[in-house]
């Protein structure tokens, strides 16, 4: 029997506050734009008479689809045929000194990304619209989900990227058979052309600075911490930012199982960006509106430097309790061979941020060792090996005897 997600009740302009009913609003805010991002809206009290803890704790459902109670899906039988989600909570084992410590590890999502959980309940609903294809801005990661995502279920797709974009993200964009256009510009000329081609071919668009919708899946990354940790929220997460996306989701995932009575509290939300692309963390510590910059940073999967949803970022972080901070590319390139050799995570430059805020926050004493402290890592180290190579070194040379390897060793 196929089951129901959860009923959209609404969408809110988190700009001007005006309301819209399901289905009056395309993507943004008529009013206010692009600017105006739209909430979700849910009946929460119908969703509590149906949907409980120990629904979940009888679930066998080992994707993020465990919680399609509470995703703006129709139905199980519309799900896509890839799976994402229900990534492991790997314990830090004291590292940094923490013995509560719990690293997130999204890489193993099925096109190696946190990004997956919103592109799930993106190709649900475009499929269920008949779409006739998908499309997106990326500067590799959303692009190659959407792109895998969307051949599994025979979608046509077109991805918009940088062409500095890192070739190994660009590589699995092609084999997943998108067609990729290698825009002369940064992320922000990609995005900006994507919606003009998206508005003029009437494309889904699977943007999550745009699209409401998307954001609902990258929630669930939140809900199964919870889980995870047997229902006890942590006191910190640490997440890195770029379009504030994962941030928004993150904070939305907290609250509403808060607001069910699954947890007892929302953590406080550390936000990590890179030094050289900022924009967000300087909007949230002057509280006024965001100055885009010019992105400059080996990172390159936050590299917006005029990020879409940095309002819901900024109010999640504050409404937490949280605060925002900065780390340098040599930071995030230590945090990658760090974090690679103390847990055997591999972590992409933008996966490693909020690590290497994390190790910076111990430093800085802003962090207890009595403290639950959970890292989202969110992407794989295979899609930048350039950076990885910058990170860990080179291979040792040696010649064919055992004499030669003696002598490596004894330098």
């Amino acid at each position: 029997m196929a089951q129901r997600g959860a009923r959209v009740v609404g969408l809110k302009c988190m700009k001007c506050g005006r309301e819209y009913a399901p289905g009056d609003a395309a993507y943004t805010c008529e009013s206010c734009g692009l600017d105006g991002i739209l909430d979700v809206l849910y009946d929460y009290d119908e969703i509590a008479r149906s949907f409980t803890r120990d629904d979940l704790a009888a679930s066998r459902e080992n994707s993020h689809w465990r919680y399609l109670p509470l995703m703006p899906v129709d139905s199980s039988e519309s799900l896509p045929v890839l799976r994402a989600g229900w990534t492991p909570l790997y314990n830090g084992r004291g590292l940094l000194e923490l013995p509560n410590l719990f690293i997130k590890d999204d890489s193993l999502n099925p096109t190696a990304s946190l990004k997956d959980r919103a592109t799930s309940v993106g190709i649900a609903r475009a499929v269920a619209e008949n779409a006739s294809a998908v499309a997106a801005a990326s500067t590799g990661n959303a692009g190659s989900s959407l792109a895998g995502f969307a051949a599994a279920e025979h979608v046509p797709c077109y991805i918009f990227v940088p062409a500095d974009a890192p070739k190994p993200k660009i590589a699995q964009l092609l084999v997943y058979g998108a067609t990729v256009f290698a825009v002369d510009g940064g992320y922000d000329d990609a995005f900006d052309l994507a919606a003009e081609a998206i508005e003029h071919y009437g494309w889904y668009n699977r943007s999550c600075a745009v699209n409401p919708y998307l954001i609902e899946g990258k929630k669930t990354v939140a809900f199964e911490i919870c889980e995870q940790l047997e229902f006890r929220a942590p006191d910190k997460v640490f997440i890195p930012v770029g379009d504030g996306c994962i941030t928004s989701g993150v904070y939305k995932g907290f609250a509403e199982f808060t607001r069910l009575g699954f947890i007892e509290r929302v953590p406080e939300l550390i936000g990590v960006q890179a030094e050289g692309c900022d924009p967000i963390k300087v909007a949230f510590d002057s509280n006024s509106d965001l100055v885009p910059c010019e992105a400059r940073t080996i990172a390159d999967s936050i590299a917006a430097g005029h990020p879409r949803n940095w309002r819901k970022a900024t109010r999640g972080i504050r409404t937490s309790g949280g605060s925002m901070m900065t780390v340098t590319d040599d930071e995030i390139l230590g945090a990658i061979a760090a974090l690679g050799r103390a847990t055997g995570i591999f972590a992409e430059p933008a996966g490693a941020t909020a690590f290497a805020g994390l190790t910076k926050a111990v430093s800085e004493g802003m962090v207890g060792s009595d403290e639950t402290v959970v890292v989202l890592m969110t992407g794989s180290g295979l899609k930048d090996s350039d950076s990885a190579m910058r990170a860990a070194g080179q291979a040792v040379p040696v010649g064919r005897s055992l004499e030669d390897v003696k002598s490596a060793l004894a330098t």
